[in-house]
């Protein structure tokens, strides 16, 4: 172990992060959480960006060229549309190459950036807001200090969990991967319905936004299995189990399933050569 590295992760600073795509959405939500953590400062941050230099992180290293980024960073984030990162030609010998890209496999990683020392993250959208559920796997080359810097990155975006196999990334692509836009999506379902029963438009929003977010907040406070839940009210057979029963009914479970099994089907093909 590097017991230098270790000991910059611990105390937060020194450690030189460099974000291929850190003018992105994405990109720019981690760089905004490693900074906000403490875990490198903005002298040390590297930020990459294909035709306009973004008005943020004062301090930081801009650049259009993604070598000169690598060449001064210890932990490189490839932070790019898979269908982007083809042609992406940097060499990362010796260095840490962290990919937050759905289905690009660890394999392809070390063989196009010249390194053993990889690791396949997939956060998601809320990591803007510190509560991204990031899954991640390395390579067999990386030490406990490369570890600690990773958890150290994720965690300030959220919550990480070291899982057993790319498999298991490839399907949280879907399940965890997507972020809000599950919730969302049922957030748009409900809305559509509260204002065909005559609703005001805001009000409506507030409404079901409010129930998410409060869903949301029971959920992670309580540490509530949503299995428990859902029994609580069903148990209940007020209008709640109602509800649900007649969404069941209506394929809701099966529904969610294939969902679920197109975006893992996806992701796999997404790492396949093209």
């Amino acid at each position: 172990m590097d017991t230098n590295r270790s000991d910059k992760v611990a105390a937060g600073r020194g450690l030189k992060i460099g974000v291929i795509g850190g003018a992105g959405w994405l990109g720019g939500a981690i760089a905004t959480a490693v900074l906000d953590a403490g875990i490198a400062a903005p002298e040390d941050l590297a930020l990459s960006y294909r035709s306009e230099r973004p008005d943020c992180f004062p301090g930081a290293f801009w650049t259009a060229d993604n070598q000169a980024l690598a060449d001064r960073s210890d932990i490189i984030i490839l932070s790019v549309r898979p269908t982007d990162w083809a042609p992406l030609r940097v060499d990362a010998a010796g260095k840490l190459v962290i990919s937050v890209m759905a289905g690009i496999r660890l394999e392809a990683i070390c063989e196009q950036h010249k390194t053993r020392r990889a690791v396949r993250t997939l956060p998601n959208a809320a990591a803007e807001v510190r509560k991204s559920y990031t899954p991640w796997i390395a390579t067999g080359d990386i030490d406990e200090a490369d570890r600690a810097a990773v958890r150290a990155i994720f965690d300030a975006c959220g919550v990480e969990d070291e899982v057993r196999s790319e498999a298991e990334i490839d399907y949280l692509t879907g399940l965890t991967g997507s972020g809000p836009a599950f919730p969302a999506l049922l957030a748009e379902a409900m809305m559509a319905d509260a204002i065909a029963h005559g609703l005001d438009r805001a009000i409506a929003q507030r409404a079901v936004n409010t129930v998410l977010v409060g869903a949301g907040r029971l959920l992670e406070q309580r540490h509530d299995c949503p299995t428990d839940t859902v029994r609580t009210f069903l148990d209940y057979r007020g209008t709640t189990a109602a509800a649900i029963e007649t969404m069941r009914t209506a394929g809701f479970n099966a529904a969610v399933a294939r969902g679920l099994t197109a975006a893992f089907e996806k992701s796999v093909r997404m790492g396949e050569p093209s």
